[in-house]
């Protein structure tokens, strides 16, 4: 019986951990009706992708990077690692729980205005 034990509480540990690493990660939406190439940048590591419409990518900089939109230095977003953003219009937004809860001033574009912002 303790056997069992120990292996109940390893699995579920196991899975407490695996369930975390995800939660803390980025996860990208296109919902625009083109693909975008984004460039993730960790450290000095770089990985571009193309994301097709209504596509998304998940588990990604899990310690903070910088995304950038179509390869412009314009475009370019730090990001801590725990958000789920989403592109529309060319531009990269809040979704989800971790959005500001109030835009921000102006377009309500991130990256502008007085509120939080994820453009660096």
């Amino acid at each position: 019986m303790t056997v069992m034990r120990v292996r109940f509480l390893a699995v579920c540990l196991s899975a407490a951990l695996t369930c975390s690493n995800a939660a803390l990660a980025l996860t990208v939406i296109n919902r625009d009706d083109h693909d975008h190439k984004i460039t993730i940048v960790e450290g000095s590591r770089s990985q571009d992708q193309v994301l097709k419409p209504e596509a998304q990518i998940e588990n990604v900089c899990l310690k903070g990077c910088v995304i950038r939109l179509n390869d412009s230095d314009e475009e370019e977003y730090e990001l801590e690692g725990n958000e789920v953003v989403f592109i529309e219009d060319g531009n990269l937004y809040y979704d989800g729980p971790d959005a500001p809860a109030e835009p921000p001033a102006g377009n309500g574009k991130a990256g502008e205005g007085a509120g939080p912002s994820i453009k660096k």
